[in-house]
């Protein structure tokens, strides 16, 4: 949890004070709320009454028609149990939205998806601002970048009694941002890895997108064109097939671009790469304007963005556990994401892969597989008396090698 229960409940009586002024004077005259927050109760101060009840309903087969068939139901159904898993766990209520913010799909935990239902947090809601106000759905689509609403800073009463973390989805190929995902629970359940979760989920439904541009399963760059990123275990940058010279930080420079496709702000990718640490912003653009020589001036500015078609073993590892390919997609993994990096961004999607990994194991525990896995994680003895309690009594070539990781590592 992102504190105890008095604190939480503090953060929320003061978000609750904050939009009682708003909402009684119609200005945010000394407002301790985010300046992201108070500009979206502005918005929706002029379009909607703070008591709304529930989102408006778009037309229910025009919405289906939007839905079916769309690249964003074949991602959902790819890793729809991941998802539903993830509602359950937390009890939470999953939403997937289009471009306009309109949900398109949605899974609840069984508290959730009651309060859901009743404020149309379902298929058809409309939950832009100018709908309902205030919410992290709206804001994510309209800023482009993960966004958590807490309690009371939603414009809207009617769910003040909910923390939402929502993250945009886009497509690897073009950029274009598809819509939302967005995780909602109540606001007692606030955690921190909430955003991160949200945009993790995110990425997981990029990389589950269908590669509509080219033939299934097909690399994007298999001819050896584009820039190829090595990214688990030794580092390595390859363009049009040769190695690139790169330091760390525009390696990890890279990688970060590699992963936001729709790019980032100078501001943007000085957080996800320092996060706070004391760098100036000149130090980064002098970094980027030597990543930008490097790759041939492929590199675009305002927003900093990859211009060139780019492939990272990040995504092949998530793919192939995605498709439930569990010994290639430890066959890919050659260990943790730019080990020593101390990018928070990358940081995070290096635990995210390190655990997608070792759940996949956990799930389908192939003697060989995990054999494979313990050379990179020797001390992780869980994953061993799992592949040995499923092999049972069957004999297999690796159950000796498995019983002598699990003797040296206990030894």
């Amino acid at each position: 949890m992102a504190g105890s229960n008095s604190e939480l409940r503090d953060r929320r009586q003061l978000a609750a004070s904050a939009w009682s002024a708003f909402v009684q004077r119609g200005d945010g005259r000394g407002a301790v709320v985010r300046p992201e927050i108070l500009s979206s109760w502005e918005r929706s101060g002029a379009a909607i009454s703070p008591g709304v009840t529930e989102a408006p309903l778009a037309d229910e087969s025009e919405t289906s028609s939007v839905w079916k068939g769309s690249p964003l139901q074949v991602a959902v159904e790819r890793i729809e149990q991941e998802l539903r898993s993830t509602a359950e766990d937390g009890d939470l209520v999953v939403a997937v939205t289009d471009a306009d913010t309109r949900i398109l799909w949605t899974y609840g935990g069984r508290v959730m998806r009651r309060k859901a239902e009743t404020v149309n947090f379902v298929a058809g809601g409309r939950w832009d601002e100018s709908s309902v106000g205030t919410n992290a759905l709206a804001l994510a689509s309209r800023s482009g970048r993960p966004s958590m609403v807490f309690s009371a800073e939603h414009y809207a009463s009617m769910v003040h009694n909910w923390v939402c973390w929502a993250a945009p989805v886009f497509d690897p190929v073009t950029g274009e941002q598809l819509g939302v995902i967005d995780l909602s629970t109540t606001w007692d359940r606030t955690h921190p890895i909430g955003l991160a979760t949200a945009r993790m989920m995110a990425r997981l439904i990029e990389t589950a997108l269908p590669a509509h541009r080219r033939p299934a399963d097909e690399d994007p760059v298999s001819d050896g064109s584009g820039l190829s990123l090595t990214l688990l275990g030794a580092a390595e940058a390859r363009l049009d097939g040769v190695r690139l010279l790169l330091n760390r930080r525009q390696t990890e420079i890279a990688a970060l671009l590699a992963l936001h496709p729709e790019g980032l702000t100078s501001v943007q990718l000085h957080a996800l790469l320092y996060g706070d640490q004391s760098v100036t912003l000149s130090t980064l653009k002098a970094e980027v304007s030597h990543l930008r020589s490097a790759l041939g001036g492929e590199l675009a500015s305002r927003p900093y963005r990859l211009t060139i078609p780019v492939r990272t073993d990040v995504d092949r590892v998530l793919g192939l556990v995605r498709r439930g390919d569990v010994a290639a997609a430890v066959d890919a993994y050659r260990g943790d994401l730019l080990p020593g990096t101390n990018s928070p961004a990358l940081t995070e999607l290096g635990d995210f892969v390190a655990v997608a990994v070792r759940e996949s194991l956990m799930a389908d525990p192939r003697p060989s597989a995990v054999l494979q896995y313990t050379a990179l994680a020797p001390y992780d003895t869980e994953v061993v008396e799992v592949a040995l309690a499923a092999l049972g009594d069957r004999p297999h070539p690796a159950r000796a090698l498995l019983r002598a990781r699990l003797a040296a590592t206990r030894g």
